[in-house]
């Protein structure tokens, strides 16, 4: 893991206070847990913290959240300096752009998109480009692998990209119009480019062992006879009516 540093003295902001809304909502939060408990929050405050300091967590905010849970100072940097998700440096005013480079995305091209992130943002992850409108990092799997390559950009997920349309994307945020979230190459989710590939065939699809076997399909509780080929069905053995059932009890 590369070291986190916060940022130098003269990006600080000298205070920090939440807004009135801010202030209730994390109040709402605080109070789902016991007595004592306070400090599970953390991670939610300072998320909320981030959020309205525009994208970055400044030294002073971190310590306003512990303060507010009645932490150490300490154990809330430690919070913030661990997990990545929080940014320590000021981020790009319009995007900070998040780029995923583990390997289905690194196969798809995800090294290219990391190019123009050099050459239209900045040489250097989270480091501002020169109007201070993006930022940018690689990042490990954000979990659209179907999808890939992709990125993140605040909260929404940008999918199947090329270095063209990566390109309009930043020009539409850097316009103040950002594209829909999601596959950027006109498919539905991660469902096949062009429609579906299989099971189209309707009347086919439902026939199996089952249907060969003149008996109902056994569920997953249920077993096959042993040796039996996979697609040969054991039929569920009868089971005896109610009336015999409780005769037997009764006996």
């Amino acid at each position: 893991m590369s070291v986190r540093r916060l940022a130098p003295k003269e990006l600080q902001p000298a205070s920090f206070a939440f807004t009135a809304e801010n202030l209730a909502w994390a109040k709402r939060e605080i109070a789902k847990y016991p007595e004592g408990r306070q400090a599970s929050a953390v991670i939610a405050i300072m998320w909320r913290a981030q959020e309205q300091c525009g994208g970055w967590i400044p030294e002073v905010a971190i310590r306003a959240v512990a303060d507010m849970l009645q932490m150490a100072h300490i154990r809330a940097l430690e919070v913030a300096t661990f997990y990545t998700m929080f940014q320590l440096q000021p981020v790009g005013k319009k995007a900070h752009v998040q780029v995923c480079g583990t390997t289905p995305c690194r196969l798809r091209g995800a090294g290219e998109l990391i190019e123009v992130c050099k050459h239209r943002i900045n040489h250097e992850p989270f480091q501002l480009s020169a109007d201070e409108d993006f930022s940018w990092e690689e990042v490990e799997c954000l979990g659209s692998c179907v999808n890939a390559p992709m990125v993140l950009i605040w909260k929404d997920t940008y999918e199947d990209l090329t270095v063209e349309s990566f390109g309009k994307l930043l020009d539409g945020f850097a316009s103040g119009n950002p594209p829909q979230p999601g596959p950027q190459n006109g498919r539905q989710f991660s469902a096949p480019l062009g429609g579906p590939t299989t099971l189209k065939d309707i009347e086919t699809a439902g026939t199996g062992a089952a249907d060969a076997n003149n008996g109902p399909a056994l569920t997953d509780s249920e077993s096959k006879k042993p040796g039996a080929a996979a697609n040969v069905q054991e039929r569920p053995a009868p089971k005896p009516p109610m009336g015999d059932a409780t005769a037997k009890g009764n006996m």
